[in-house]
């Protein structure tokens, strides 16, 4: 039977997976780098080692029954020495950390992806470049590997632009994805999760708001027709059984004239999901510890239209408990606030859409 839950990566997302576990009973022994991070704070114990430690690996593995992790660029190593208590593998840590092999698996499943090419060499890049002049387009250059919250891209929207890219930031050591920049109506996330029994439950679609490449809020239920709601639905499930996915995939989506093109995967939950700890039935954190464990999934039936607003290291205003009002603030347990850095988040719930949105404003504002 399963009693202690290990967790790789003790962030906010550990954090909250570690709540809903605790809820349940379970105890929870955290490995990362950081002493007293966030996921420590709530945890039985905290391992405190690099993450490609394999020793400190190993001692997590004998210290819990299962293990899950709440980041996807986890040292492969690392993911194969925990095989054994590692329910969601380290093959579903290998296709969503590298954009090549992600978008790859997404085509074989059947669904679309935007248009790109790889730059895996020199000789490759000076093609682009070549071919580029010839045809310029509007061009999102991405590392293969690594990157988030906008980190290791580079917009190309001319010749002159893609040359100073080629002689400055390019590294013949690392492959590249290039995706032509695509014009879309909503950007969208779908969250899925599923255990080894195969079953599966998928979130509300959420409609997100972007800043400065980083999450600005969620707003739930997406502003789409219900066509295009059932259509997500379809694909994140025929995407989980293609991956034979364990624990949970976060789909990214730009819904581009009826029709939804897949942008990135995250295999654990997921920023945008946050709304589902207060606006849901069974929040995906829950969810996820349960798709884990293989225990029955839970209700994801969506309670109330909810915003969910990014905290950042800009917004201290925001972490102000006395002026929050009756909105649910959660608060991440970091002790450095850093632009660009997610302090918290915000649930607005309301009776629709509009008074979310309204309520919202009125925070940020005020």
């Amino acid at each position: 039977m399963i009693q202690t839950i290990g967790i790789l990566g003790g962030g906010q997302l550990g954090r909250m997976m570690a709540l809903a576990a605790r809820e349940m009973g379970y105890n929870i022994v955290v490995l990362d780098p950081t002493p007293n991070c966030p996921c420590g704070q709530v945890a039985d114990k905290q391992i405190v080692a690099d993450f490609d430690d394999i020793e400190a690996a190993r001692e997590l593995l004998e210290s819990c029954d299962v293990i899950t992790y709440e980041f996807e660029n986890v040292n492969l190593k690392v993911a194969e020495a925990l095989a054994s208590k590692l329910p969601q593998t380290s093959r579903l840590l290998e296709v969503t950390q590298n954009r090549i092999i992600e978008k790859t698996e997404i085509n074989k499943a059947g669904l679309k992806t935007v248009h790109y090419k790889v730059i895996a060499s020199q000789a490759e890049m000076d093609l682009f470049v070549e071919n580029y002049q010839k045809n310029s387009v509007k061009t999102v250059i991405k590392t293969a590997i690594g990157g988030y919250d906008g980190k290791g891209q580079y917009v190309i929207n001319n010749v002159a632009e893609l040359k100073a890219f080629a002689t400055e930031n390019y590294n013949t050591g690392i492959e590249y994805v290039a995706e032509e920049f695509i014009k879309f109506e909503k950007e969208l996330s779908v969250i899925v999760c599923r255990n080894s029994n195969g079953e599966m439950a998928v979130f509300p679609m959420a409609e997100n708001i972007h800043r400065n490449q980083i999450l600005f809020e969620s707003i739930v239920p997406a502003r789409v027709s219900h066509y295009i709601e059932e259509k997500a639905i379809s694909l994140a499930k025929q995407l989980a059984q293609h991956i034979n996915l364990v624990g949970t995939l976060a789909i990214e989506l730009f819904l581009c004239n009826d029709e939804l093109v897949v942008n990135e995967l995250a295999p654990r939950p997921h920023n945008s999901g946050h709304y589902t700890i207060n606006a849901c039935t069974t929040s995906q954190f829950e969810q996820h510890i349960r798709a884990v464990c293989n225990l029955s999934l839970g209700d994801t039936k969506l309670s109330s239209p909810c915003v969910m607003v990014n905290i950042l290291g800009e917004d201290k205003y925001l972490m102000n408990r006395e002026k929050i009002g009756k909105h649910k603030l959660h608060l991440y347990g970091k002790t450095e606030a850093k632009n660009g850095r997610k302090m918290g988040h915000i649930n607005v719930l309301g009776e629709t859409i509009g008074e979310c949105l309204k309520e919202v404003e009125n925070l940020i504002l005020h």
